[in-house]
């Protein structure tokens, strides 16, 4: 039989459980076994150490009530499950694929188990010559009814939890492509309000603001002061359409680290070109700053 969770699924999915309550050990296997529709149920030593390597890792932490440890995801733990967004609506499927192959196993086993019964009555009533109907042919015929209920049964709740997982993994798929675009018209929203700061400035500030933009018309500029060229306005207008050949790969994360690499290199190389003074140097730290608290709320609260 296959493996239920890939090498490092079981962690993910941990995660998931504790995110959605705290909760015991005994509780999460138990809620293993429901997802599982009684498919499957992990043992003890192969929960606990998991939510002990968890812990140490500081991605969960416990409290004890009643004698009993009760576990609770972290900040940090919840990161590493917003990040993993996309691999966890994969994970999703592949625990339906898991239902649907513990299902067949055990269709499989109570058929032979059902077949192997036949055979040993037809061969009993073979062997006599009179019809068996005898207390022994009676529990029996019970025997392959109840065995053949049970699994319609599995079968029939192998099917719901197929189709819930299937579900689940295409809601987060919608919520991983939706926080995938919010994260992006934040990032724009913020380089807008960023060229506004940095064309009032001039200078190498002026010469950035032009790249910052995606695809968004970009506001009116201060006037330069007498003599300054007009170079941060041509800037600003080549910047539209920032970013847009970095096409979308369905990780919101790795999308993300793309943008701020592209803006990391926009603002070296106008560095590198116009040069940059200590002034404009604290200007920039502090327009910076508040870019970055600000995204960072927008993705905290995006959660």
């Amino acid at each position: 039989m296959p493996p239920v969770f890939a090498h490092g699924r079981l962690r993910l999915y941990l995660l998931k459980l504790l995110d959605e309550a705290p909760r015991h050990g005994y509780e999460v296997i138990r809620l293993l076994e429901e997802r599982f529709q009684g498919l499957y149920a992990p043992s003890a030593g192969t929960v606990y150490p998991r939510l002990a390597k968890l812990e140490a890792e500081g991605l969960v932490t416990h409290a004890t009530e009643g004698g009993r440890k009760v576990y609770s995801i972290t900040d940090a733990g919840r990161a590493e499950l917003a990040d993993r967004g996309g691999e966890l609506a994969a994970l999703e499927l592949e625990i339906r694929d898991s239902v649907s192959e513990l299902a067949a196993e055990i269709r499989d086993d109570v058929r032979g188990a059902a077949g192997a019964l036949r055979r040993e009555i037809r061969a009993a009533a073979t062997a006599t010559a009179t019809p068996v109907e005898d207390a022994s042919w009676a529990a029996a015929k019970e025997e392959l009814r109840r065995a053949k209920q049970e699994w319609k049964e599995q079968a029939r709740r192998a099917k719901d939890e197929s189709r819930r997982a299937r579900e689940e993994a295409q809601q987060a798929r919608r919520q991983a492509k939706e926080a995938q675009e919010r994260a992006r018209e934040e990032v724009i929203r913020m380089a807008g309000q960023l060229q506004e700061q940095f064309a009032k400035s001039g200078g190498v500030l002026g010469n950035l603001a032009g790249s910052w933009l995606a695809g968004a018309t970009p506001p009116a500029p201060a006037a330069a002061p007498a003599g300054a060229e007009a170079a941060p306005k041509a800037d600003a207008e080549a910047g539209t359409g920032w970013a847009e050949d970095l096409t979308p790969s369905g990780d919101a994360a790795r999308d993300l680290d793309r943008l701020l690499d592209r803006f990391r290199d926009d603002v070296r190389d106008a560095a590198r070109d116009h040069g940059i003074t200590a002034a404009q140097l604290a200007q920039v730290r502090s327009h910076l700053a508040a870019a970055a608290a600000h995204l960072a709320d927008t993705l905290r609260s995006a959660r």
